[in-house]
């Protein structure tokens, strides 16, 4: 791999440097609210409508078709901005790959560039009360309709993001309760509106109602918000977990921003010395993370699939992003505990790091995965 851009690289990193530094508003309230979740919509439509969105589609959807390390250019920009986060990306980020690879003709043009544009709003209901790293263990079912032509939708689903603000959601159900674990599931895309569905917000630490539960008795889904063939839902999903877990969720310039922001911060505290390596080691694992990813994406450019080792990475962020925000309030000191000013960002940075070893899948459930996937070793 070539640790250098092209001169086309470049151009673009410069155009939309541009665009965000002219455009990109500094402050929004949280997307975990109402009020936040719409200006933050106000803004993807801004995105959308200058071609930002989402540059490595098609064309047709809204795309740039650009390459995926321009995607990760832009995505280096966007944090570097200060640009709010993503409220869209339950959608462009995790169900998208998902509906390029398995979605038909129809579903594509139907979702993709609503999506998109922040018109339609997606949540992610995968986890169960007792089914969240295990999503084989899901219980949630999906019944036939011979009559409409579809499925009754019944179960419950916990720990949705967003979906209290979104307009639909997705997620395997079983369809065949004789079936081994990992088959007769098949993936939905169903909405969070109508008979048959309840939504509850879920409050976070910070107050915020990010998540919701989503409660469902009978919720009519017709056959072609089936994404894939019925029986055929672990597949789909593994196609989305392999970008969840592994690039797209979150991309290196998320990391970098933050790197770049404690080294600002434990020099304008005057921090003691001894933090200094605990600085320093933030800015190593997010850089190193950021030549991991390039040096992925020049691999699944070359035709190679994105398996089991997006687990590896999982873990990798997940605690870099825990130890960077924590040595960010050991600067602060006593003065982290205000919750207020300059500290508001790092406090709620560390109350929402703390999740990553968790959502995702947890990091003991990946560390099994890479055990027995990557690196080959028996099952206890």
């Amino acid at each position: 791999m070539k640790l250098e851009f092209s001169e086309s690289e470049q151009a673009f990193r410069a155009d939309c440097r541009a665009w965000l530094e002219a455009n990109a508003p500094k402050s929004l309230p949280s997307g975990d609210t109402r009020e936040g979740f719409a200006a933050c919509l106000e803004w993807e439509r801004a995105l959308f409508d200058a071609g930002w969105a989402v540059v490595s589609w098609p064309k047709e959807f809204g795309g740039r078709e650009a390459s995926l390390i321009e995607w990760l250019i832009f995505e280096e920009e966007h944090y570097r901005s200060g640009a709010p986060p993503r409220v869209t990306q339950n959608g462009i980020f995790l169900l998208a790959p998902a509906l390029f690879r398995w979605g038909t003709d129809d579903q594509k043009e139907r979702f993709l560039r609503p999506m998109a544009s922040g018109e339609q709003t997606w949540g992610q209901a995968w986890s169960e009360p007792n089914a969240g790293s295990d999503l084989a263990s899901v219980k949630a079912r999906a019944e036939r309709d011979d009559e409409r032509g579809g499925w009754r939708l019944y179960g419950q689903k916990t720990w949705s993001r967003r979906a209290a603000f979104c307009d639909m959601a997705y997620g395997p159900f079983r369809t065949d309760p004789e079936a081994q674990r990992h088959r007769g599931l098949t993936y939905f895309l169903f909405p969070l509106t109508g008979e048959g569905v309840t939504v509850r917000p879920v409050e976070r630490l910070d107050g915020d109602p990010g998540f919701a539960e989503i409660f469902l008795d009978g919720l009519f889904v017709p056959d072609d918000l089936v994404l894939g063939e019925p029986g055929n839902g672990w597949k789909v999903a593994m196609s989305t977990t392999s970008s969840e877990r592994g690039l797209s969720l979150r991309s290196p310039g998320r990391f970098m921003a933050s790197a770049d922001r404690l080294i600002d911060l434990y020099r304008e505290k005057g921090a003691p010395p001894k933090l200094a390596d605990d600085v320093l080691d933030a800015w190593i694992g997010a850089e190193s993370y950021r030549l991991h990813t390039f040096s992925t994406v020049a691999r699944m450019q070359a035709g190679e699939a994105l398996g089991a080792e997006s687990s590896l990475n999982k873990i990798f962020w997940s605690e870099m992003d825990v130890a960077t925000q924590r040595t960010a309030l050991e600067i602060l000191g006593a003065a982290a505990e205000l919750d207020e000013g300059e500290t508001e960002a790092w406090i709620r940075g560390y109350q929402f790091a703390l999740a990553g070893p968790i959502y995702a899948g947890t990091n003991e459930i990946q560390r099994n995965v890479v055990a027995t996937r990557v690196l080959g070793l028996p099952r206890s």
